[in-house]
């Protein structure tokens, strides 16, 4: 074992049980398989050199997903060129969780994001997290998190259904509906039902 080199101390472990969760958010945060596989190994090559301190964190995966975020952000920085679609395919596909055009609208909405904003709404409706496990993954306040997810929902909301009138988040009350769109429930729904 060489001496800059960190000794492993679970690390493959975690990488083997934690991959496929960490590629799913990173695909959520960059809609491309491609790149969300290269965030998440750049956020696992910060993390291994770390180890030692990391693993001792009560929630190692959070060191990550911190990672991630940060690193997606700097690379949305530095790219400022088209991206590639989401998904080509030669002719209809079956989709047992709903239509491959819907989730391709969901994350294409969710990129028209800012990279905080969506990764709230990634880490809070797909990851399952809660707003203080994402305060603390993103170092920001619980007001801040909740701000950001009802900002983002409401810009979801907009580009999703156009037609939807600013204020369709709220009930015929007038009071705030809770949740996301119906669009971004679905889509979290079939996300989960594909971890299973």
């Amino acid at each position: 074992m060489s001496s800059h080199a960190p000794p492993d101390d679970g690390f493959r472990a975690f990488v083997e049980q934690q991959w496929a969760p960490l590629v799913r958010l990173a695909y959520l945060l960059t809609g491309d398989r491609g790149y969300a596989e290269d965030l998440v190994q750049a956020a696992l090559e910060k993390t291994h050199r770390k180890w030692v301190r990391v693993s001792r964190m009560e929630a190692p995966v959070a060191y990550v997903r911190r990672a991630m975020v940060n690193t997606a952000t700097s690379w949305r920085r530095r790219r400022r060129v088209s991206e590639v679609p989401l998904l080509a395919t030669d002719g209809p596909v079956a989709d047992p969780y709903g239509s491959i055009e819907h989730r391709q609208q969901v994350v294409a909405a969710l990129r028209t994001l800012p990279t905080r904003m969506r990764a709230v709404l990634v880490l809070r409706y797909f990851g399952d997290l809660s707003e203080a496990e994402i305060a603390e993954t993103l170092g920001c306040s619980v007001g801040t998190v909740k701000s950001q997810a009802s900002r983002g929902l409401d810009r979801l909301r907009e580009h999703l259904d156009p037609a939807v009138p600013p204020a369709a988040g709220r009930s015929a009350a007038g009071s705030p509906s809770v949740g996301p769109p119906t669009a971004v429930s679905s889509t979290a729904s079939a996300e989960k039902r594909t971890r299973a």
